[in-house]
């Protein structure tokens, strides 16, 4: 995390974007004391059209889940 002044965040702030992209936090002071934080913006989320078009992307089973369920329980027994 950076502390940078007021006066050096006016002067520097295209290069303080930049390093706030890069996953770093910078704070701001005035007078000494932190008056704001610059961080990066959390991207939203892309919501799911369909859970049929989710499933849909899904890689497919060679056994159907009942013969793996199966195979389990017989190899405990």
């Amino acid at each position: 995390m950076r502390t940078v002044s007021l006066a050096e965040a006016k002067a520097h702030l295209s290069e303080l974007v930049n390093r706030v992209q890069n996953g770093e936090e910078v704070i701001i002071t005035r007078h000494g004391q932190p008056v704001a934080r610059i961080a990066a913006v959390e991207r939203p989320k892309v919501p799911i059209q369909s859970r049929a078009a989710f499933r849909a992307h899904l890689p497919g089973w060679r056994t159907p889940s009942t013969g793996l369920i199966r195979a389990l329980r017989d190899e405990e027994r």
